[in-house]
């Protein structure tokens, strides 16, 4: 059977469900069945039957081919548009509007967060009202990238433009089960997903990446960047750990606008500071400058005295003004891990939590990565380690760690030293016990600053 008889046949069958006795059919006086056409009744080009057939000579690709008549227009846009509808799911988002978010998060919420958050909601108000380029929101579940992607939909969709919003899971289910008994084929529903002049991909990077998925995705992606077509994404990874091709696209300065949002889970507002999720700084609250001592009252020689009040000011200072690097270093409880702890308090404050973690539970975090149960790769989690803002590392020490756990710190070091990126480093080794990579890198004078804290350990008094 051609295609055309196929079509022809659909036709056939869809006027016969529309001229059915529950709907259209209308009896008159000789018993004759009158059928409802999908047309206009008084349209001059149809006459009411709703197709007609272009006369193109025999050999022209559009040879014998039925197209819905214009009097069918805005019929056919309503429909299409209800279809996006169901496919969008929105019915379920109608609430999330621009006028019900929280620009400025939580109360208490730390200022560079809210700021961000602010950011993002301008932004986001500002595409929804323009449409123009290319709208990427990545941040952490929860902190409400869904809420200003549906924003930009129900905004859209009330202004009368033809919108798609979907999750990119949900996006492949759609296509898939266009092979089997949908209303459009695949290539029509592929086609009316590229060009849909609003496309809205919610949660991107969950999807099955396999290779059929994996092309699919491009191929709506490389065609909307090739055209400009209004698309916003939404994202909770980030952008090293997207396809290469789609990376290079969705990068381009010139056509997208990258927002990133900070804020904490706004569900689930356990730690509304915003600390990295690695971070143990939570845990170290009440160290701080305020309740550190100086041990005065103890019976300790001058020296070492003056040596503790030196490293409290550095540490206060470096606080103040991050920069470089800064080791700590003294025999066990001398007080390292309490002044890098009000390091972090202090920068926390400010509105700049830092991550902080002992060396111990970094290369647990790491090799936590391999199992196949987990949520991130190796090298997503590293990226995070290694290029965050104020890294303090706690409890340093490579003497008995295996080939794998050195060449891991040794990497972080090397990447953190190059960029010069501020970090405080607790340690009770010496320089024998530490890997010579390591320690000639601390002893640059030009990026870091050695401190000596010899005092005993503190007992509590």
């Amino acid at each position: 059977m051609t295609k055309n008889e196929k079509t022809i046949r659909k036709i056939r069958k869809d006027i016969e469900k529309a001229g059915s006795k529950t709907n259209d059919e209308q009896e008159n006086p000789g018993g004759a069945r009158q059928v409802k056409f999908p047309g206009k009744p008084d349209c001059p080009i149809c006459k009411g039957i709703g197709y007609l057939r272009r006369d193109l000579p025999v050999g022209h690709p559009d040879f014998g081919k039925i197209e819905p008549c214009p009097c069918r227009a805005d019929e056919i846009t309503q429909s299409a548009k209800s279809r996006l509808f169901r496919m969008s799911s929105l019915d379920a988002l109608i609430n999330l509007r621009f006028d019900n978010f929280e620009k400025r998060g939580h109360l208490g919420m730390a200022k560079h967060q809210a700021d961000s958050l602010e950011n993002a909601f301008n932004q986001a108000l500002n595409f929804a009202n323009n449409r123009q380029g290319w709208l990427l929101i990545l941040g952490r579940y929860g902190c409400g990238k869904t809420h200003l992607a549906a924003s930009i939909a129900n905004h859209a969709i009330e202004a009368g433009v033809s919108t798609l919003f979907i999750t990119v899971p949900d996006l492949l289910d759609w296509l898939r089960y266009a092979y089997t008994g949908s209303e459009l084929s695949f290539e029509e529903r592929f086609e009316e997903i590229r060009e849909i002049p609003l496309l809205i991909l919610d949660d991107f990077g969950t999807q099955n990446a396999t290779n059929w998925a994996q092309e699919k995705i491009f191929q709506i992606i490389n065609h909307r960047y090739v055209n400009q077509l209004p698309t916003v994404v939404t994202s909770n990874l980030p952008t090293n750990d997207f396809e290469g091709r789609i990376r290079s696209r969705i990068q381009d300065p010139n056509l997208v606008t990258v927002v990133k949002i900070l804020a904490p889970d706004y569900r689930n507002p356990v730690d509304d500071i915003g600390h990295p999720e690695l971070s143990t700084l939570s845990l170290h609250s009440r160290q701080t400058f305020g309740s550190f001592s100086l041990r005065q009252n103890e019976k300790l020689p001058a020296q070492d005295l003056k040596d503790l009040k030196h490293a409290f000011e550095v540490a206060r200072q470096y606080a103040e003004h991050p920069h470089g690097w800064l080791v700590l270093t003294g025999p066990y409880g001398c007080g390292k891990t309490h002044l890098a702890a009000a390091i972090g308090n202090y920068q926390t404050g400010l509105g700049f939590p830092p991550l902080m973690v002992s060396v111990p539970d970094l290369l647990d975090h790491l090799r936590a990565t391999f199992s196949p149960t987990s949520p991130v790769s190796l090298d997503r989690r590293f990226e995070e380690v290694r290029t965050t803002r104020l890294l303090i590392l706690d409890d340093l020490g490579t003497q008995s760690a295996t080939p794998w756990a050195r060449e891991k710190i040794y990497q972080l070091f090397n990447y953190r030293y190059n960029a010069e990126l501020p970090t405080v480093i607790t340690t009770a080794n010496t320089e024998e016990e530490l890997d010579p990579r390591l320690y000639s890198r601390m002893q640059d004078e030009r990026l870091c600053k050695v401190v000596v804290i010899p005092v005993p350990a503190y007992r509590g008094k």
